[in-house]
């Protein structure tokens, strides 16, 4: 069974059967068959139902929102805002996606040459359970608008979600078999990406995940786009608007309850103000008020699973076993399932094995330096490369961290995120590939080169 579990109280919400493997293919050969009739569609009725899917996630957001709060435990402010924003990335393709896909023309001597952009048929997405509407809709949108088909196969533990995004396509026009979901477990993967009908696969996830699905989905020479974890920095210098920094910084850290490969997770800071820093740093995580995720008033809600928080609760172990001091928290918190503590770790060893990791929970490790080339220094010192905030108002300063961080995207004041309208993605073991903007709508189709003579 595939079941919905409420993660604050631990109730079994709703169990689903999963999908028969006559359901499996009856959804394969639909999503194949569906693709030669979508892929010929004009630009305009594709932004149409683009268009109606963003008026129904606008107006029933709270309903969605509640779908996501009661399966994986983010306040419900932040899954109304998640909601809106699936609004947003509809509204940018359906918008933008003829013009990033429109042929381009090559001037060449004696012959027109043209370059177009094709869709490659039905995708498979993996997605995860973190930002259960986002991670989606972001695949989907430029998916649908270059022409292709999707195939989600969502978290084990949002199920819920997975099912209304469906609806939501469905209820907007696209036909049936343009977007379906699947129910299926992990273990079904492998043979769906070994299926001839599936071109492409995308996957938000964990690193082993992306090692297991890049090696399957290599072996039948098929495209993939890998967004993985991250262990970002947050940098402040001593130019920094401090006041801005320290309260951006505490939001970067917690934001979806501490579980984001984008959030802040360590904590950079110049010699000059690491004392000011640490104080209000460590006083502003202690007054997070943790608690039902349904309650507005509400900051810090539950980690998604048991699994989770164990798993968090051992790092945080280990690291004070190699050196580490817990400065504020550091265990569960008053007999809720699955809720952490906002933590905040120092003198964590660079040699011991817990630094390398990516902790997905409300946890921040801090860290000393005396100037810039050091933050770039340790800031590199890591496996992943997604993302890092800098803060600092020098030019100079500006111009060296976004030259020398080694990471997909560099936010200069400002917390890192996702937008429509640039390119996300990470190197190193954060993944490989882009999604959004025009770089991520053209990660899927066929780039075809044509000469005329």
């Amino acid at each position: 069974m595939i079941a919905s579990i409420n993660p604050f109280n631990g109730v079994v919400l709703k169990t689903f059967e999963p999908h028969s493997a006559a359901e499996i293919e009856r959804r394969l050969e639909l999503s194949d068959k569906m693709f030669h009739c979508h892929r010929r569609t004009a630009f305009a009725d594709r932004s149409a139902k683009l268009i109606r899917a963003a008026e129904i996630l606008e107006a029933e957001k709270r309903k969605f929102a509640s779908i996501m709060t009661a399966e994986m435990g983010k306040t419900i402010v932040a899954a109304e805002a998640e909601a809106a924003k699936c609004a947003s990335v509809c509204r940018y393709y359906a918008e933008h996606a003829e013009g990033a896909l429109a042929d381009e023309s090559i001037q060449i001597e004696g012959s027109r040459t043209l370059i177009k952009f094709q869709p490659l048929g039905p995708v498979l997405a993996i997605m995860p359970w973190n930002f259960p509407f986002w991670q989606v809709f972001r695949f989907a949108a430029p998916a649908l608008m270059a022409g292709n088909t999707g195939l989600l196969k969502h978290a084990s533990n949002v199920p819920q979600c997975a099912l209304a995004i469906e609806e939501i396509f469905l209820r907007a026009g696209f036909p049936e078999g343009t977007f379906q979901t699947l129910l299926v477990e992990a273990s079904r993967v492998e043979e769906l990406i070994r299926d001839g009908r599936i071109v492409a696969v995308t996957l938000t996830g964990s690193e082993p995940a992306g090692r297991a699905v890049a090696s399957q989905a290599g072996g039948e020479i098929k495209k993939t786009v890998l967004e993985l974890g991250g262990s970002d920095p947050f940098i402040i210098m001593p130019s920094a608007n401090f006041r801005d920094a320290v309260e951006t910084a505490v939001k970067a850290r917690v934001i979806n309850n501490g579980q984001s490969c984008i959030a802040a997770k360590r904590f950079i800071i110049a010699d000059s103000i690491y004392g000011a820093f640490e104080e209000e740093f460590v006083a502003k995580m202690r007054a997070l008020k943790i608690g039902d995720p349904l309650q507005d008033g509400t900051d810090v809600g539950p980690l998604a699973t048991e699994k989770i928080l164990t798993d968090l609760e051992d790092q945080v172990q280990r690291a004070v076993a190699a050196g580490a001091k817990i400065l504020t928290g550091g265990r569960r918190f008053g007999g809720q399932c699955c809720t952490y503590e906002p933590t905040v770790l120092v003198n964590v060893p660079r040699d011991a094995a817990v630094f390398k990791e990516e902790f997905f929970g409300p946890v921040a490790m801090l860290f000393r330096v005396k100037d810039a080339a050091e933050a770039i220094e340790l800031a590199n010192d890591s496996p992943f490369g997604l993302g890092a905030s800098v803060w600092t108002q020098d030019p100079a300063e500006q111009n060296q961290f976004a030259d020398g961080i080694e990471s997909g995207q560099v936010f200069v004041n400002a917390m890192v995120a996702s937008d429509p309208r640039v390119p996300f993605g990470g190197i190193k073991r954060s993944g490989y590939g882009r999604e959004l903007g025009v770089l991520g709508i053209r990660e899927f189709v066929n780039i075809k080169s044509v000469v005329i003579k």
